[in-house]
């Protein structure tokens, strides 16, 4: 501490002993109390004269100074402690705004959006908007629950293919709850909210949830599997039926696309995108999205989307499947039955996490957002020494980890790392997450299951012997020093993946099947019995 801060408390009071100014406003009132402390020691030395015949003496002041000496180290060690402390709350607090710039910047974003969008499709139609579109804003609003149809793109091009593209509409659908099969309004407003769309939530339920359509899908996305010749050809397969016998507009991504010309110049009818703006836009254009691949594709799907996820339709083309609960082989049928509706869905929830570097002074050095759908992973990396991590869940001090790392999960992660570093399998639908330790040097060290709405703060200690390194999804691996931290909450853009029965019955199959889950021969019946 400061010999000027010290030195403030002349105010309050003599500048002895006296400790009656204790409401001091910085939170320094022990340590200013070991200060005086140790100045009255060193009154009591200079008074009390000392011979050098009397040992007793002697010993007394010898035990004084060593009382004087670990006063001062203690009022130095609360100095450094509440000056580290008033740190990491400033770099708390820097995160908080930022959330919160970034959060008034979205909602900006849309309203100039949307009114951009109307202004646009007043002019191609030289007509007003028909007054309905504000009553059913307010129904929705009020209900929670309800549909919005998509307004038309904008773009003005002479050609005919952009002109079809600019006339498309996103299909609106309907939510609500489903009990045993049947559908139920009750509650149906509590959970999740519709807005032009786009899905996003609010609180939870474990109810399930059931999706209609009101209007017809028109786009839908295809990704797939890399390097895999049977995705290849059932890929190329789909693609024909759905445009001959469902006449829908197809998305692929540019390296599918060129597989398919390569194919046949049929398909030159499949549309692509060139760059990562075009992506940020698939949402306003994309109805549906099928996967082609296992669990990793799901992945990389979920990714592709950094806010609103439209339903995706997993198709298991991999090894374990715990997302992909739909056959390849009876692919018609499937997406038959999805693009008729209703369908039951799964909202997976995502995490939201970014990187805070020590150096960052504002805001605006902080690093762009991620979302994951799995887990987030801190690891020692190629370090021999243990990792050391001060975890913390809101304003509270959780654990500190020394061990192998951490991963923070969803509930949709739980059947993964998670679950192979000693975690719980739990139901995706449940609102957690998942607090694993990576093989911890203590025998005490139990996994948390967290309430969704709260936010964990992993930091490396500026007492670290090593750095650490995060990875997301297994992916975008970086660094953490010293000093760094990392902020995890839940995202409010879930992924709403479709069912084959529900949720609940497809996620039993998953691990009964994928995992052999509990399975054990049947004990004999003619073994002794209780008399």
């Amino acid at each position: 501490m400061a010999p000027s801060q010290l030195n403030s408390t002349d105010s309050c009071g003599n500048g002895d002993a006296s400790f009656s100014c204790s409401q001091t406003t910085n939170g320094f009132n022990d340590s200013l109390s070991l200060f005086h402390s140790e100045k009255a020691v060193q009154e009591l030395l200079q008074q009390t004269p000392i011979q050098g015949t009397d040992d007793h003496l002697i010993e007394f002041s010898e035990a004084l100074r060593t009382v004087a000496k670990a006063l001062r180290r203690a009022a130095e060690g609360k100095a450094t402690a509440q000056t580290e402390a008033a740190e990491w709350k400033r770099r708390y607090e820097l995160e908080r705004q930022r959330n919160q710039h970034l959060r008034r910047k979205e909602h900006s974003h849309e309203e100039c959006n949307d009114d951009f969008d109307e202004k646009r499709t007043v002019n191609s139609t030289n007509q007003p908007l028909p007054s309905n579109t504000n009553k059913q804003s307010e129904n929705c609003l009020t209900n929670g629950i309800c549909s919005h149809e998509i307004l038309q793109d904008g773009e003005t091009n002479l050609d005919s293919e952009m002109f079809q593209n600019r006339m498309m509409r996103k299909a609106s659908f309907k939510l609500s709850w489903c009990c045993k099969g049947e559908i139920s309004d009750q509650h149906k407003h509590d959970v999740v909210s519709f807005e032009r769309g786009n899905i996003t939530t609010a609180e939870r339920s474990s109810k399930q949830i059931s999706l209609k359509w009101e209007s017809n899908p028109q786009t839908v996305l295809i990704m797939t599997k890399p390097n895999s010749t049977s995705v290849r050809i059932l890929c190329a397969d789909m693609v024909r039926w759905l445009k001959e016998h469902k006449r829908l507009n197809i998305y692929v991504e540019p390296r599918v696309r060129g597989e398919l010309l390569t194919e046949s110049s049929y398909f030159n009818f499949v549309q692509t995108w060139e760059d990562d703006k075009e992506i940020s836009l698939l949402h306003n254009k994309v109805d549906l999205v099928i996967t082609l691949g296992g669990d990793g594709t799901v992945l990389w799907a979920a990714s592709m989307f950094k806010g609103a996820v439209p339903p995706v339709v997993p198709f298991s083309l991999g090894s374990l499947g715990f997302m992909t609960p739909f056959y390849s082989e009876h692919y018609r049928d499937s997406l038959d039955s999805i693009l008729r509706g209703p369908i039951s869905i799964t909202l997976r929830h995502r995490l939201q996490c970014h990187v805070i570097r020590d150096a960052a002074t504002n805001e605006v050095e902080t690093e762009e957002p991620i979302l994951v759908l799995n887990e987030v992973t801190i690891d020692r990396g190629i370090s021999s020494f243990l990792t050391n991590l001060e975890c913390y869940c809101d304003n509270s001090f959780v654990t500190c980890v020394q061990g192998d790392g951490l991963i923070l999960s969803t509930t949709s992660g739980s059947t993964a790392y998670s679950l192979a570093a000693g975690g719980s399998m739990v139901h995706p639908q449940v609102p957690g997450i998942l607090f694993t330790p990576i093989c911890p040097h203590s025998l005490s060290f139990r996994p948390l299951i967290l309430p969704e709405h709260v936010t964990i703060r992993v930091q490396v200690p500026f007492n670290s012997r090593s750095s650490a390194w995060v990875s997301f999804d297994g992916k975008d691996r970086k660094k953490l020093t010293p000093g760094d931290a990392l902020v995890c909450s839940m995202a409010p853009w879930p992924v709403p993946t479709a069912c084959q029965v529900d949720s609940t019955n497809d996620f039993l199959h998953s691990i009964h099947e994928g995992l052999h889950w509990n399975l054990r021969k049947t004990q004999s019946f003619d073994g002794p019995r209780d008399q």
